[in-house]
């Protein structure tokens, strides 16, 4: 075909570092965190972005990058309409994935895990921190339903605006909701040369982590 894009050559030997069993912490959060500070230091943009990918009643997969907004015992935690196609696809199936894309770092993270709603105190306490215009926006939109054009997403807008007209006070809308993502497994995976990444794996097991290495 003509108009056929060839990419097999177009490839990139990681070299910066590698990751030893040693290099880890006693728990995948620590060590979350470790490397989030990595990333947040090397001025990558927006690393909280991470791809959530869930599957719907029918099995279908799907993917997508949201904020993350928090992590600790708790899990991993993001915000979104829980009418949305994520939303949905969680309430039928909690389990679910993160991937933390760091590719200055030459580095990923994968999170296997289980999906549970945030309670809504604190789903409204983290909604009032949000820009005004933000929560403008949550009222204004269906996420993942279908509109017909950008107008109508325009005329949604202004419909909140004068509904919120002159006060600050915009809470949260009934089916705007958050989601802990509590870990079974945890992979940091770095690259190295030759296509001999280090993939080094917790997985829970009783109260505690299990470590393993995976090959690349």
């Amino acid at each position: 075909m003509s108009d056929e894009r060839d990419l097999a050559d177009l490839r990139e030997d990681y070299a910066s570092g590698g990751l030893a069993e040693g290099d880890l912490t006693p728990d995948p959060v620590s060590m979350f965190s470790r490397w989030y500070d990595d990333a947040a230091s090397a001025a990558i943009g927006e690393p909280n972005a991470m791809v959530v990918s869930t599957v719907d009643v029918d099995g279908a997969p799907s993917s997508r990058f949201v904020l993350l907004k928090g992590f600790g015992p708790h899990g991993f935690r993001f915000f979104t309409h829980t009418g949305s196609r994520k939303g949905t696809g969680l309430a039928a199936e909690p389990r679910c994935a993160l991937l933390f894309p760091w590719h200055q770092l030459e580095r990923q993270v994968r999170v296997d895990g289980h999906a549970v709603p945030v309670p809504r105190a604190e789903v409204e306490e983290y909604f009032a921190r949000r820009p005004r215009g933000s929560r403008i926006g949550a009222w204004a939109s269906q996420q993942s339903a279908e509109v017909a054009s950008r107008d109508e997403l325009t005329a949604a807008y202004d419909e909140a605006e004068r509904r919120f007209a002159g006060t600050d006070d915009v809470p949260a809308p009934p089916g705007w909701g958050g989601y802990d993502v509590v870990p079974d497994a945890v992979e940091f995976w770095q690259g190295r040369t030759g296509r001999m990444h280090d993939r080094l794996v917790y997985r829970r097991s009783g109260d505690g982590w299990t470590v393993r290495r995976l090959a690349p």
